[in-house]
């Protein structure tokens, strides 16, 4: 009998340590934990004392027995709904490198979905959405146990838990007086929980008044009444192409584990277009996202206002502001977005100002996808050449042309092939069929890297071979980044940055950004000019409109 009441006891003292451990993790492991030095993140996170702890400790032995068990059963599915959360923070961190917002972000775990069948198999999707879910659920009961059973003990113990309590109220208030840190800037005075709970208890109240900021921004434009004839003068007879470069960040140039690839192409067509005659200038942009969302940093980049987040967008898109396709629409140019990722209806383009939008159903291309890319680069900017550019007698044309073969997964990544026989892309399915899995690459963190450098590399020969190609005296091609790719490549603690170049064969067109102190070539110095993109409509539209004349 004494040696089942003792194994009892063992179970016992195990359950109750087993429940202290769940809850002490739940309220100090840090949402940021990758952005700790390897090898240090998860042992030196551990070391913290959480205020928490002290503060509802204290709440749960003053309370009346009637009302604690209640308490201590809404605490626990409190707590364990904020672990929930901070798990989906993590993946953010590590996929966007920013938090989850509740209100705004819940549209982008489709999108989440969608990259997991690309790089695993949908099987794969399924079965880890489905754990997510169960985790989930199995963490907020988990929690619920815990912090009940935690009471218990606390109650039946009050005078070495009032002890215990006291001397983590101690430790905390001399660890907070003293600013002590781990590797990483994280204070090991704690208090993760509390912010959480505050950032996602203000996460409504924050957004509502952020859309009231926005409201009132959307209204302050300088060029919003500007005549048509009054705008972009200095283009008014030259062929303007914008091309977004999917995930083209600074560390494509300037990270030397995966920079050699895109250094090389960057070179190689540097050189064929000096030959051919074009010049270029280059600089910095940082982006208003990172590691995705794409369409935030194309809004903020033609609109000219900061758009970081999905309630600033359908705000944007609900309004008539002028952006640059617009600009240029009004100034007499035949105005065409040519949108490969575009897979359903898209009524957004009309707020952008297209005369005709060509996405993935309209570009004519018949061989199969690569990964997330509906189709390779070359073929988009081949069926651009033949759908709009080569067309007879038409009059000056703006395309914003946004390139995909450089989303993630980074795999299959097309090669280039000469531009006569690309014909319907039929031709690219020996190419997917002989290529690498997805899966298989995303196995090896050097290969994503690598894969992602070879991706962006080829985005950027198949944009500057077709100005090679099919440009003319009046063509002027503006290409840029729209965010840097993923943590996953980069890093947690990447820059923002984007590179953007202008090349144009007429000098006076690279003559009016003279002031802007950009980098002669297709590559930024590390100390060139760096501005927020949401700067750059306004720039653009002074150096090429009347105002640009006295330089």
């Amino acid at each position: 009998m004494s040696e089942k009441k003792s194994y009892r006891r063992v179970l016992r003292h195990l359950a109750t340590g087993f429940a202290a451990v769940l809850v002490f993790l739940a309220l100090i492991v840090p949402d940021q934990i990758f952005r700790l030095p390897p090898g240090n993140s998860v042992h030196t996170a551990l070391l913290r004392v959480p205020v928490e702890a002290f503060v509802l400790g204290i709440l749960l032995l003053l309370l009346p027995r009637r009302a604690r068990r209640p308490f201590a059963a809404g605490l626990g599915v409190l707590l364990g709904a904020l672990t929930v959360v901070k798990l989906v923070d993590i993946g953010f961190f590590a996929v966007l490198a920013r938090r989850f917002d509740p209100v705004l972000d819940w549209g982008l775990f489709d999108d989440g979905f969608n990259f997991m069948v690309d790089s695993m198999g949908r099987a794969a999707a399924i079965g880890i959405a489905t754990g997510a879910v169960l985790l989930a659920a199995a963490l907020i009961a988990g929690m619920t146990w815990a912090v009940l059973r935690l009471s218990g003990v606390l109650t039946a113990h009050r005078a070495g838990a009032w002890r215990g309590l006291g001397a983590v109220g101690v430790a905390w208030a001399a660890l907070f007086a003293m600013g002590t840190q781990l590797i990483g800037g994280i204070p090991v005075a704690s208090h993760t929980a509390a912010d959480l709970a505050a950032h996602t208890a203000l996460a409504l109240p924050n957004d509502l008044r952020d859309r009231k900021r926005f409201a009132e921004e959307v209204t302050v434009d300088a060029y919003r009444d500007r005549p048509g004839d009054q705008t972009l003068t200095a283009l008014k007879n030259h062929d303007v192409i914008i091309s977004f470069v999917e995930s083209y960040g600074r560390d494509a140039l300037e990270n030397p584990r995966f920079n050699g690839e895109v250094l090389r192409v960057l070179a190689n067509s540097g050189d064929r277009l000096t030959k051919a005659g074009f010049g270029s200038r280059s600089g910095w942009l940082t982006s208003s996202t990172a590691g995705g969302g794409s369409w935030l940093a194309h809004a903020t980049f033609l609109s000219g206002l900061w758009i970081d987040n999905e309630q600033r967008y359908r705000s944007l898109v609900s309004t008539d502001r002028l952006t640059l396709t617009k600009a240029f629409k009004n100034a007499g140019h035949r105005t065409v977005g040519v949108e490969p990722g575009i897979t359903f209806a898209w009524p957004e383009g009309e707020f952008y100002g297209y005369d005709q939008i060509y996405d993935s159903h309209t570009l004519g291309y018949n061989g199969p996808a690569f990964s997330w890319s509906t189709m390779p680069d070359q073929y988009v900017m081949s069926a651009f050449q033949k759908l709009e550019y080569a067309k007879a007698k038409r009059g000056p044309l703006l395309a914003e042309i946004t390139l995909t073969s450089s989303h993630t997964p980074w795999a299959p990544v097309p090669t280039m092939l000469d531009w006569d026989k690309i014909g319907d892309g039929s031709v690219y399915g020996p190419m997917v069929a002989a290529a690498e899995p997805t899966q298989s690459v995303w196995k090896d963190n050097a290969r994503i890297k690598t894969e992602y450098a070879r991706s962006v590399a080829y985005s950027i020969d198949s944009l500057l071979s077709y100005l090679e190609k099919y440009a003319d005296d009046d063509t002027v091609l503006v290409f840029l980044g729209d965010h840097q790719p993923a943590p996953v490549v980069v890093g947690p603690n990447a820059t923002r940055d984007v590179p953007i170049t202008i090349v144009a064969k007429d000098p006076k067109v690279l003559d009016r950004i003279a002031p802007w102190g950009w980098t002669d070539g297709l590559k930024p110095d590390p100390a060139a000019p760096n501005w927020r993109m949401d700067t750059f409509r306004d720039r653009f539209l002074a150096a090429y409109g009347p105002e640009g004349d006295r330089h």
